[in-house]
């Protein structure tokens, strides 16, 4: 029995994610296609029994950035956002990176740019480790998705064993999502990782053993009725 979880959702595709720019603070909308990628993941992922049930949602944390509202209102149609009142928190703990010089620009760029200026003289420009000039650190990053992790924990901490249903979904961006995870197993932003996820869809986080002090990715969702 799948007693508690938290489900990472992730925006759909903007104009500058199709490039792969650095979207941070820059407040680009979704295209349509990447409306139509949370409008089709939202009828295969959100309902009774499915990973994001709204009878189960304890809370929500959304990112303030508009794609990452416009996203939440496609995966909740209008009556489940009325009963999710009160429980959908914005908050600034779950923004995307910011990423200060590097806002708008891709990854080859912000490394010819630096290499230019006699950095990274060892090894490459690695965000994970090196942060963002004029934008955040990887410590910075991570001690906002701390305080989120927490609240979660106290959230359902107290359920372990399924006698509250407390799911907890997050609504936000590609690269802050993947920090998420890497906190949530405890670590650091700079050892590696390699993890995907694609706009649109959702990434499912649990606990081992229900113990909210051991928590891990879950890697497999069972779908199907279970018998009690």
């Amino acid at each position: 029995m799948h007693v508690s979880q938290h489900s990472d959702s992730a925006i759909g595709e903007t104009e500058w994610t199709i490039s792969g720019r650095y979207t941070g603070h820059s407040d680009i909308p979704l295209t349509q296609n990447g409306e139509h990628q949370v409008s089709s993941s939202a009828r295969v992922i959100v309902g009774p029994g499915k990973i994001i049930d709204p009878s189960r949602l304890a809370h929500l944390f959304i990112s303030p950035r508009t794609r990452a509202y416009r996203t939440y209102e496609i995966l909740f149609d209008e009556a489940t956002k009325k009963k999710l009142e009160g429980k959908a928190e914005i908050t600034e703990d779950i923004r995307e990176w910011e990423y200060g010089a590097y806002e708008g620009l891709l990854t080859a760029q912000i490394r010819a740019a630096r290499k230019q200026r006699g950095l990274d003289t060892e090894k490459a420009w690695n965000i994970w480790v090196d942060g963002c000039e004029d934008g955040e650190t990887a410590a910075e990053v991570s001690a906002r998705l701390d305080r989120i992790i927490a609240k979660i924990k106290e959230i359902q901490g107290p359920y372990m064993h399924g006698e509250k249903a407390v799911d907890v979904a997050l609504i936000a961006h590609g690269h802050i999502l993947r920090a998420f995870a890497k906190r949530w197993i405890g670590f650091t932003l700079g050892m590696r990782l390699p993890m995907m996820l694609e706009p649109g869809a959702v990434g499912v986080l649990s606990y081992e053993h229900h113990k909210v002090n051991e928590p891990a990715f879950l890697l497999g969702v069972n779908m199907g009725d279970s018998e009690e």
